[in-house]
């Protein structure tokens, strides 16, 4: 399994992004997808979740100016990030829990991707 992110990038303070994070591999059943993201000097935090259901939860930052969604045919989770700011400058990183097929068995397991830089200018 693996899980492959894009979308970051230099943006001045007050544009958009919007990162993308599809999984692949043979995957039975993806759980909850999500966005971290970690500053320098820093720990790394939530961003947005997203159940398999639909239900989201945002990390205090960012509500209201980020919204998280998912596309479950395309095993696919995106991120947009609207009225960015300076202080949303990390990296960031898309997570899944999910149920996979390898080696003649299901596993479950929390997979990240590898990273996607977003850089905001004031």
């Amino acid at each position: 399994v693996q899980l492959q992110a894009s979308g970051g990038g230099l943006v001045q303070s007050g544009g958009s992004l919007r990162l993308s994070c599809t999984a692949s591999g043979i995957i039975l059943r993806i759980n909850n997808m999500g966005w971290y993201r970690q500053a320098p000097g820093k720990q790394r935090e939530l961003v947005a979740a997203v159940t398999s259901g639909g239900s989201t939860n945002y990390g205090d930052s960012v509500k209201g100016r980020f919204t998280i969604s998912r596309d479950n045919l395309k095993k696919t989770v995106y991120l947009q990030m609207n009225s960015l700011k300076p202080e949303d400058t990390a990296v960031y990183f898309c997570n899944a829990v999910l149920t996979s097929w390898s080696e003649d068995t299901y596993r479950n397991g929390d997979y990240w991707g590898q990273g996607t830089l977003v850089t905001v200018s004031s």
